[in-house]
């Protein structure tokens, strides 16, 4: 059966094509903002305009807009083709791909947040959560590690707390989905922002289904 899988929930934006384990097509592009506009092409320049009979979708936690995006398409693409959508977590993309070329026991990813904090939860090899994943300022991120190495774009905001952290720097890549357990892509597509939005209605009131 075939998958395609979309990610767009952090500053990259990337889409594959699979076949079970085999990456038929993929396209990767660090994009910071614009995903909207650059998701569409990225599809339709996919074999047989990555028409699949499943989508997975990173649903989170990472930019808002983004993680919007990938849903809304999921979401489209599965109404008018008559496939499946189901969604993952962008930290446990992360980790999987993490541990394919290195030998750690576990894992702490560490992705950008928004607002000077990061999102963080560690992982066994398995991909075992051993943490809940939270929003946290960066002295907090760096005593969670709890030596554990970390991995992804919200490092820069740890190593100039401890200079000799070990880090990787990385971003979720769509055509490493594959790597992840069915247990792990079973999530509804819908968001999974990890904090309160900045937008509110008056009165300071956050809108219904955009807290964390």
């Amino acid at each position: 059966m075939r998958t395609l899988v979309i990610d767009t929930a952090t500053a990259a934006c990337s889409v594959a094509l699979l076949d079970g384990g085999r990456v038929i097509a993929r396209a990767h592009d660090v994009v910071g903002r614009g995903h909207a506009e650059k998701l569409v092409p990225m599809i339709a320049d996919l074999p047989d305009g990555g028409r699949a009979e499943r989508i997975l979708v990173d649903c989170g936690p990472g930019s808002f807009t983004g993680i919007r995006v990938g849903i809304a398409a999921a979401r489209g693409l599965a109404l008018g083709w008559g496939a499946s959508a189901s969604g993952y977590n962008s930290l446990a993309l992360v980790a999987a791909a993490f541990f394919a070329d290195a030998p750690d026991e576990s894992v702490s990813v560490v992705l950008e947040g928004g607002h000077g904090e990061v999102f963080v939860q560690a992982f066994a090899r398995d991909l075992t959560p051993l943490s809940l994943f939270a929003s946290m300022k960066p002295d907090a991120a760096l005593a969670a590690l709890d030596g554990r190495t970390a991995v992804g774009n919200g490092v820069r905001w740890l190593t100039p707390l401890q200079a000799d952290l070990p880090v990787v720097e990385a971003l979720p890549d769509a055509a490493e989905a594959w790597r992840l357990p069915a247990a792990l892509t079973d999530l509804p597509p819908r968001p999974v922002y990890g904090r309160a939005p900045d937008a509110k209605l008056p009165g300071g009131i956050t809108p219904p289904g955009l807290a964390a």
